[in-house]
This record gives C-alpha cells, structure tokens and sequence, in this order.
C-alpha cells in the first residue's frame, strides 16, 4: 500500500491532525457535484469513471470483487482484485495503478464520477476514499440518484471484460487464488489497452494508449493557455 493511501489513512483512523491545506481541500470536497445527462470529457485526466465489478466466488477464497476505473476521453481502464468492496479498496486502486500510471505520462486527474455506493461516499473526515481524494485534490462527481446510467462508460467496459475476459478465463482454467487470477487479468488489460483498437468518436479506431498519447496534447495547451 502506498504513502498516499497510508497517509489517508492515518488521518482518518489515527486522528493524525491535518495541515491548513488538507482542512481547505476537505471543505472544498463537501461540495461535490451530481452528475445529469451526458458527461463531459475533454482530455485524458479530465474525468475519470470508477465502479465496483462483482466478479464471483472462487473457491478457497470467497467473494471476489473487481475495482474498476476507464479514463473517460481515452478510455484507457485498470482493473483490480478484492475480496471487499470498501472505501480502501476503491482508494487503493486509484494509489496502486491509476495516478502513478497518469503521472509517468505528467497527466493530472481532475475528477472522478462514481455511484453513490458506501465505497465511495460518506463523511469527508473519516472516509477513506473521500479523504484519499481530498488529499490528491481530486474533484469528486457522482452519479444523480435514481440515474446510474450516468456511469455507463463503467458499464459497458464490465460487458466487455466479461465477454471477452471471464466468461473465457473460467471455462479454461480453475482458480486456486485471486493472485493468479490477477495475473491473467493483468495481462488482458494490457492487451486491451496497448493493442485492442476501439471505435467511438475520442478513440476512432486507436487504441487506449494512443488515444491518450494524442490527447496529451489537449491538455499540454489548456494548461498553457491557463498560464
């Protein structure tokens, strides 16, 4: 686990007292905004969608859930493995393989759409993956209530890995534990982001990494035209 996810944690269980900077960003994040109609995207890093995936129950493990996250502009995903759905799994993710993936390539991530699932949302202070947020000045957007389709761009990654991924993987091959499982996961999101070319109007047949690479640019000329 990482130091930011540590820290975020400390603060919120070990009563760790926060500086000026982390009380502004917590109080900036108690007014976050509710996600209607179609969702804006305008480089990589503007928004991302995240979800929790339950994969099924394997064997000698139990219930085994998958945090989701898809850049919306770029559609670049990463996947991992849980055997909960809690606020430090859906941070964990985001310290693990998300920002330190958009760093190497000195991308931000402004914002982040998510359901309104206890994973994801409860009082600023003492919940994990809202402080983790807060820390990393990460702008939180959720789903209006009674409207989940908001979040389709989640959805319709879930069919895909689920044609393509699981439904395949599981009938070739038995599971002993998650961490293998994992490792095969891994390497198909590897494959779907390096190599599986996709349609829609940001990618246009390219793939994830492409349609990120190309979009850096979008960014690199908002940010200097904010200078």
């Amino acid at each position: 686990m990482g130091l930011r996810t540590c820290r975020a944690l400390a603060v919120a269980n070990d009563g760790i007292t926060l500086s000026d900077a982390q009380v502004a960003a917590l109080e900036k994040k108690k007014h976050d905004d509710e996600a209607c109609g179609e969702i804006e995207t305008h480089h990589p890093g503007y928004l991302g969608s995240q979800d929790t995936f339950y994969v099924g129950n394997l064997k000698g493990v139990g219930r085994i859930y998958q945090q989701t996250f898809v850049d919306t502009y770029s559609k670049v995903a990463f996947a991992k493995l849980y055997t909960t759905k809690t606020p430090i799994t859906a941070a964990d993710v985001l310290n693990d393989r998300v920002l330190p993936y958009f760093e190497q390539y000195d991308l931000p991530m402004l914002r982040i759409l998510t359901d309104r699932g206890t994973e994801y949302c409860g009082r600023v202070d003492h919940h994990d993956y809202q402080l983790y947020l807060a820390i990393n000045d990460i702008d939180h957007t959720k789903t209006k209530a009674m409207s989940p389709q908001t979040n389709g761009i989640c959805e319709r990654f879930h069919k895909t890995i689920l044609n393509e991924f699981y439904q395949i993987t599981f009938r070739k091959k038995l599971y002993a534990d998650m961490e293998e499982l994992q490792k095969d996961l891994d390497e198909w999101i590897d494959y779907y982001n390096n190599e599986r070319t996709h349609q829609g109007k940001m990618c246009c047949g390219r793939t994830p990494l492409e349609t990120l690479i190309d979009g850096k640019s979008i960014w690199a000329e908002k940010n200097l035209a904010q200078i």
